[in-house]
């Protein structure tokens, strides 16, 4: 029986909204995951990120793996406990963080920026082969070693909800033989994690396979095709999913279009508001992107102006005597706390983190009522008219 329980359908799309069962509670879906990448959202509070209205944070496999280390946080009765979180928690596999310090990401590669950008990393890959991957911590320069079951074992121990396998993370500037191979080494490191899980996974942990394929139609068709096949839980998109918008939402629906029904569908590493909506509209039930929170921390807020890719600098000079709220009528701590654009901009000038903690919170709220809109007019048929608003910056 599927952990999901679809409640309404979208008639003009494949948009779906419903409930997704979890071991420690329900998570309304479609649904936005912030990231807790070290066991916290950067500066906020877990309950001031459960008053924002989210039901499920997402875990880093690979940082909390080095660092406090999965076996202290087992100490402590795993990760809920660890951080005081006691609603749902997804970890990812940490495929992409020991692949990214080989290739760099995405925009490294669509940019041409060395993967390393200059910034004296220490991290770096030091082997792939059919076992796993060898690194470099970037921590300490110390040696490890993560395959598909090391991952599980590392998510095991965390007690996350919801666990993703371990995958090859392809590039985005290979070509289609590297991508093929790529991604057949995921589908034989998924049944390693399937079967790891099977003889020890913890009960109620709900396993995640991760579609591949990179931008090749015929790849990605396969790849969810044998994800499917496999009988996981739910099924995650991930890898390169093009070098911009009107590709990646294509890779996206390829993979929605052939999925079953049933699992619940997760999309790795997107959370620009035009792309939720999209999202959304492909039939992709839970997203998880560092967006919200790592712009708030850069001075970035989020507002509903799509000319501007739904976003304002708030360190700009322009912003310097403004008394006007981030975004008028907005009931995040921020704006409703009567905190003008010009004291914005002094705090995050002068590096306070109490304005990077507002303007986390406002964004992170931001998102929050987008969510909840979306799933309000698949709920009430409406979807259509619902999304061209956003799109066009209706208030959100």
């Amino acid at each position: 029986m599927s952990a999901l329980e679809i409640t309404a359908r979208d008639p003009g799309s494949r948009a779906r909204a419903g409930i997704l069962r979890t071991a420690h509670g329900d998570i309304r879906t479609p649904a936005f995951v912030p990231l807790a990448t070290k066991a916290t959202i950067k500066g906020l509070l877990p309950g001031e990120v459960a008053d924002l209205g989210f039901d499920i944070v997402l875990g880093n496999t690979f940082h909390l793996m080095l660092t406090p280390g999965h076996e202290l946080i087992a100490e402590f009765g795993g990760l809920h406990d660890f951080m005081g979180w006691q609603g749902p928690i997804i970890t990812d596999s940490g495929g992409f963080q020991v692949f990214s310090m080989g290739h760099g990401t995405v925009a490294d590669e669509i940019k041409g920026r060395s993967r390393h950008g200059g910034s004296g990393r220490a991290g770096a890959v030091l082997g792939i082969d059919e076992d796993g991957v060898r690194f470099r911590s970037h921590i300490d320069g110390s040696t490890w070693f993560m395959g598909p079951e090391t991952s599980m074992e590392v998510q095991a121990a965390l007690g996350s909800d919801i666990a993703l396998v371990f995958d090859e993370c392809t590039p985005f500037n290979v070509d289609r033989d590297y991508t093929a191979r790529s991604t057949e080494r995921t589908h034989r490191w998924l049944d390693r994690c399937l079967h790891w899980h099977a003889e020890h996974g913890p009960a109620g942990q709900l396993v995640y396979g991760i579609v591949q394929g990179g931008v090749y139609e015929d790849l990605r068709t396969e790849s969810a095709q044998a994800i499917a096949a496999a009988g996981c839980d739910g099924i995650a998109i991930g890898g390169s999913l093009g070098q911009d918008k009107p590709q990646m939402h294509e890779v996206v629906g390829w993979a929605t279009a052939v999925l079953p029904e049933a699992p619940p569908r997760h999309l790795l590493g997107i959370g620009d508001i035009d792309d939720l909506v999209h999202g959304v509209a492909l039939g992709i039930d839970t997203f998880d992107c560092a967006m919200p929170t790592r712009l708030g921390r850069h001075g970035v807020a989020l507002v509903p102006e799509p000319d501007q890719r739904w976003r304002v600098d708030l360190t700009t000079s322009r912003w310097a005597r403004s008394q006007d709220p981030i975004v008028d009528g907005c009931p995040c701590p921020a704006c409703a706390g009567g905190h003008t654009r010009g004291y914005l901009r002094y705090l995050l000038k002068n590096n306070e983190l109490t304005g990077m903690r507002l303007l986390t919170l406002h964004n992170l709220a931001f998102v929050s009522r987008l969510m909840s809109r979306l799933r309000d007019a698949i709920g009430e048929g409406r979807l259509e008219a619902e999304s061209a608003a956003i799109l066009g910056g209706a208030s959100i």
